[in-house]
């Protein structure tokens, strides 16, 4: 294996099978990227500069829309040139570092999810002790092992990558370089790689979105024991359990997609695997900037002023 050549360019090939109509996918995949700037711009231009948005809350929003700006400029820019001009290539320390920054970014949406819901749980089970429990110095108890968490994780799983030989193709069947799309090239053993990205789907998602849910039912049950009137707070609470549920479902169907490979079309899969990090990007700041009464005023103010 050593004597073999490994590939250090690659070719991102997702959505071959439309042939002539793949440039066409630049139109919708173009007007999502323009919601998604322009949506996560604005919000985050309206809770740094309104002071009465500078609570705890409001700056956890602002960070997920940091992150879904942020998310999409390493992976669609090029995606659209390969649509439009049909530039594919990619060599392997970019496709490398495209993949680290995707999945370090992608596996944020779900941590961050996981701080709104022990904001909302310090708010409405302790409301008393709510500022000294989300005082900067306490709340980064529970930043800090989740950040470590997130980048030791996907730095291993992009680690392992690295290291293998591709001596076979070096045709990626996805629009970027996709953890499982680039190692199912490897001509060598991807047993352990295979395992080490279960072992992350399970440490970071699974994880997060277990402790959300736990934190959410023992929200509901305090609030409906005690007879307290949370409605506000339960109402941010809905705003933020609609977010969970969906980014939830895509992930869960890009996650059974790569799983279920006979009964499903390779241009499907490529589809949900985008959606999953894409999709929250442009749903998330609309539908806070919608429910979140707060957000909403201050946004239709500048937008009329």
């Amino acid at each position: 294996m050593d004597n073999v050549s490994s590939h250090k360019h690659f070719i991102l090939d997702g959505f071959s099978e439309l042939g002539a109509l793949r440039p066409v996918l630049f139109i919708p995949f173009s007007i999502m990227f323009i919601v998604s700037l322009s949506a996560n711009s604005l919000l985050l231009y309206i809770i740094i500069s309104q002071r009465s948005l500078h609570s705890p809350m409001y700056i956890l929003i602002a960070c997920m829309a940091w992150v879904d700006l942020s998310l999409p400029l390493f992976f669609v820019p090029h995606m659209l040139l390969s649509f439009l001009f049909d530039w594919r290539g990619i060599s392997l320390i970019g496709c490398l570092v495209q993949m680290y920054f995707v999945h370090f970014l992608g596996a944020f949406q779900s941590t961050l999810l996981l701080w709104m819901a022990l904001d909302r749980y310090f708010a409405i089970c302790t409301p008393l002790y709510y500022r000294e429990c989300m005082a900067l110095p306490r709340f980064l108890k529970f930043v800090i092992p989740l950040v470590i968490r997130n980048v030791f994780v996907v730095l291993v799983v992009v680690t392992l990558a690295g290291r293998l030989p591709f001596c076979l193709r070096n045709v990626i069947d996805h629009c970027f370089c996709e953890h499982m799309a680039l190692v199912e090239l490897a001509c060598g053993r991807t047993t352990i790689n295979s395992l080490v990205g279960l072992t992350s789907v399970f440490l970071i998602p699974v994880v997060d979105f277990f402790l959300i849910t736990t934190s959410y039912i023992v929200i509901f049950s305090s609030v409906l024991s005690s007879g307290k009137s949370g409605v506000k707070a339960l109402h941010t609470c809905v705003t933020h359990i609609v977010v969970m549920a969906v980014t939830l479902t895509i992930v869960l169907t890009a996650f059974l997609s790569y799983r279920i490979r006979n009964g499903l079309p390779a241009a499907v899969r490529v589809f949900f695997s985008i959606m999953y990090l894409f999709f929250p990007s442009c749903f998330n700041p609309i539908i806070y900037g919608i429910r979140t009464t707060e957000i909403r005023q201050h946004i239709l103010k500048t937008l009329t002023c």
